[in-house]
């Protein structure tokens, strides 16, 4: 099989643990005809594999990214390329052991087991080079383990190829890549040219390049990530094996150390950011170590080795332990921090696997060759898809300005609220001038300004009585002025700026079919119907929800949120037909939501279009006659009140606020922000979110959604979704709420989302898919006075009225489910949005 094919069911280019991995997986599931290259040679090709520090913490904030990285683990472990070490988590602040309390948590939420908080002297104990006095704690994870990436990626090229799946090629180097009809075609190499039907970019820091000459984007930079190696250490004469003691995580410092034989490794992710252009990666041949072994910048280490001293001065303060290795070692970075995974937008059939490290490099090799032999991975892979960027975000401004304040946070204590700063004020709404005028505060979504709160609002904080949170974590990013903008409109009225929708339109004569195909519920309705809408996956999972207005017969527009968007539209684009088309109206068209008691009055003043409730019903929509200009009003509403999402075009919009804004003030309208419409709003509704309560570990009977009919016409997930229809659901959607918020300190808490429910002596809570419980969604209830809690739950305690306990911060706080399913909490009979 040493002959270069002419053609290929799928080429990987990358040879590396993601595209070794990747390529023996696509072998496991069936695939034939497979073709993996690099351009250096094997075992290891020059990437960086080869170089990384290849330790694995399994506890990470994010759910998505925990799971990949046991799954690693798990494939690691079976091969026997995996020592389990333990690793330490050290804090020096206060701050940071709050930060270890709350990865405790998610240790928790997410299934990983054993992870407890330790004292300065276990410390010690477990690691007697550590200078304890300098520390106030740590978070102890047994399972933290050393791998052989490169001995993992030898075993699945070789299982691949021992099933005559794959043919293996190193000194390969890729030359184009051939596009035809928006499909790829073929792979150019230095070997020859191979025709393939599928082609999977999965070489790192040279991505973007190799994806250019598809005419896609990969949107990440190579990254200098700086780390030394120093010995022989005493202490580490004796070792029988690689490493004996427990890896260190100096977090305050950004930095790590680890044993590595007889010799100490010391990385940092504290120096200034170092970016690198693909283009400029030396050659194999140019390279002194290898391509991404970049030469050691002494300066940018200084600091990192004076804090590194204070942590372990028994090493690095003998005289006899000097530097044997020390290299700016290249990795890649994105600008959320995320992988880029899946089919790129821009070419059917060229998929990425991009910027994924060692800790990853199994579990995604395997999902996503899951998400191309099978059509989706077992693992939800929502937010490493790479078509969720939009074209603002793909930019190299955004890219380098992202990733250069991204990297010093690898360590970082990052609140679930916190906002970039980098590359601002890069799409902003017709209104941002006056919202300016008003004192918004701006958050970002999908790249959009968009406001959480306004200042203005602040004397309604005082007329509402609303308290304040007495801990600054809980305060941070946060304010009391959304509970009260909140409740001024549930009294009156308040106007939102939604222009971050992702909007746009399938249209053609088989418009029809394509909506019926994505879309669960039936879309064969009259012109003028608005139908929200699950959007499944095959396994009857969420891919998302949003809602459809029929506009004719031939025109379906679709709504969705903004951070999700451009991964909707992609779906929809890979079900077209070719009566169908796809235009995007997202950067021609402003979104303001108006809703309130007195919605109705204000837009009755602005408008001769008939808007009473007989001539306006619910979930319709109609073309609304105002002065000079037209716009769309939808009759839905995601805040539980009467109103209505108004679409204008971008030219309009500002005519459009000034219009509602000047009718309103009779009727005591405020601006409100995204604080009351994806929080307080929405979770006094008990409205499920995707991302949160929606998602690819839950199917809609156990989000309590399966409340409209079965369509006759087939969709995707259809047979699923009736199975699940038919069977026991393994956890219900609850509405939860704190019944006493007060801490040991005798402090006020409010927890932010992704804590344990637990029973009430604190034993986690798991259902029979052994899936933990967990908050999907919290936030204030100020309608009810109480603190909401978003959680699935066993029918064991999936009761009304059965108690519970949140865990936050490492202490219990009692919860009581509220409601079981989707009846909301506040007007649970819809009477206010009918009315």
């Amino acid at each position: 099989m040493s002959d270069f094919p002419a053609t290929a069911k799928a080429v990987v280019i990358g040879g590396g643990i993601v595209g070794s991995s990747l390529a023996g997986w696509l072998a496991e599931l069936g695939w034939r005809d497979l073709v993996l290259l690099d351009k250096g040679p094997f075992p290891n090709p020059g990437g960086s594999t080869g170089h990384a520090s290849n330790f694995i913490f399994p506890v990470d904030h994010s759910k998505e990214m925990t799971q990949l990285t046991l799954e690693s683990m798990r494939q690691y472990s079976e091969a026997g390329t995996l020592i389990e070490s333990g690793g330490i988590e050290v804090a020096r602040t206060e701050e940071r052991m709050e930060e270890l309390r709350r990865r405790m948590a998610s240790a928790k939420s997410w299934g990983v087991e054993g992870c407890r908080l330790v004292t300065p002297a276990e410390i010690k104990e477990l690691v007697p080079f550590v200078d304890e006095s300098i520390l106030l704690g740590g978070f102890y994870t047994p399972s933290v383990a050393v791998v052989d990436s490169l001995r993992f990626g030898t075993l699945m090229r070789e299982r691949g190829q021992v099933s005559g799946a794959l043919q293996v090629f190193a000194n390969t180097e890729v030359l184009g890549i051939d596009v035809h009809e928006g499909r790829v075609k073929r792979v150019r190499t230095s070997r020859g040219d191979v025709e393939a039907e599928y082609v999977v970019i999965a070489c790192g820091v040279w991505s973007p390049r190799i994806a250019r000459m598809a005419g896609a984007s990969i949107p990440l930079t190579p990254a200098v990530h700086q780390m030394i190696d120093v010995g022989p250490v005493p202490r580490f004469l004796s070792s029988k094996t690689s490493i004996e003691f427990p890896i260190v995580r100096d977090m305050d410092t950004n930095m790590y150390e680890r044993q590595d034989g007889q010799g100490l490794e010391v990385g940092s992710y504290a120096h200034r950011p170092i970016l690198h252009e693909p283009d400029e990666i030396p050659s194999i041949e140019e390279a002194s170590l290898s391509p991404t072994e970049l030469p050691f910048t002494q300066e940018d280490f200084e600091l990192q080795l004076e804090h590194a001293l204070q942590l372990v001065p028994e090493v690095l303060g003998d005289e006899s332990v000097g530097i044997k290795y020390a290299i700016n070692g290249l990795l890649s970075l994105t600008p959320d921090g995320l992988p880029l995974l899946g089919e790129t937008p821009e070419v059917k059939g060229l998929w990425a696997a991009s910027a994924v490290w060692v800790k990853e490099g199994p579990g995604v090799g395997k999902s996503v060759a899951e998400w191309m032999v099978l059509g989706e991975p077992e693992i939800d892979l929502q937010s490493s898809d790479i078509a969720r960027f939009y074209d603002e975000q793909r930019t190299p401004e955004h890219i380098k300005g992202r990733t250069a304040e991204g990297f010093n946070k690898t360590y970082g204590i990052v609140h679930p609220g916190e906002q970039w700063g980098s590359n601002r004020r890069v799409r902003m709404s017709p209104f941002y001038d006056r919202e300016q005028e008003l004192g918004a505060v701006f958050f970002e979504a999908a790249a959009w300004e968009r406001p959480q709160w306004y200042a203005s609002n602040a004397g309604l904080v005082e007329e509402y009585g609303v308290q304040a949170r007495e801990h600054e974590w809980d305060a941070r990013w946060w304010s009391p002025i959304i509970n009260a903008e909140h409740l001024a409109m549930r009294d009156r009225a308040a106007m939102f700026d939604l222009t971050a929708f992702c909007i746009f339109d399938v249209a053609g004569p088989r418009a029809l079919d394509v909506v019926q195909q994505v879309a669960a519920r039936q879309m064969d309705v009259p012109v003028g119907r608005v139908v929200y809408t699950p959007v499944l996956s095959a396994r009857g999972t969420f891919k998302s929800d949003l809602t459809i207005m029929r506009m004719d017969d031939e025109i379906f527009r679709v709504v969705t949120g903004g951070a999700h968007g451009m991964a909707d539209k992609k779906w929809f684009a890979d079900h077209l037909n070719d009566g169908a088309h796809i235009d995007d109206h997202t950067s021609q068209q402003c979104t303001v939501g108006l809703w309130g008691p007195r919605a109705r009055d204000i837009l009755a003043s602005v408008t001769s279009t008939d808007v009473s409730n007989e001539g306006f019903p619910f979930s319709t929509w109609k073309l609304l006659e105002l002065d000079g200009f037209h716009a769309y009003a939808s009759r839905i509403s995601y805040v539980g009140d009467l109103g209505w999402e108004i679409y204008a075009s971008m030219e309009d919009g500002a005519k459009l606020w000034d219009a509602l804004w000047e009718a309103g003030q009779p009727h005591g309208v405020v601006p409100a922000g995204i604080g009351v419409y994806g929080t307080t709003g929405r979770l006094e509704k008990c409205y499920r979110a995707f991302g949160a309560e929606l998602d690819a570990d839950y199917d809609v009977v156990e989000a309590d959604m399966a409340w409209w009919k079965v369509k006759d016409e087939d969709f995707v997930g259809k047979e699923a979704h009736v199975a699940h229809r038919a069977a026991e659901p393994a956890a219900r959607l609850c509405t939860l709420t704190i019944d006493d918020h007060t801490s040991a300190s005798g402090v006020r808490r409010y927890p932010l989302g992704r804590e344990p429910i637990v029973m009430p002596d604190g034993a986690p809570i798991t259902d029979a898919k052994g899936r933990r419980s967990y908050v999907t969604s919290a936030g204030a209830g100020p309608s009810i006075g109480k603190h909401i809690l978003m959680a699935y739950l066993p029918p064991e305690q999936a009761r009304v009225g059965e108690k519970l306990a949140v865990e936050y911060m490492q202490e219990l706080y009692p919860v009581t489910v509220e409601i079981v399913g989707s009846t909301p909490i506040f007007d649970p009979d819809n009477a206010r949005i009918r009315s």
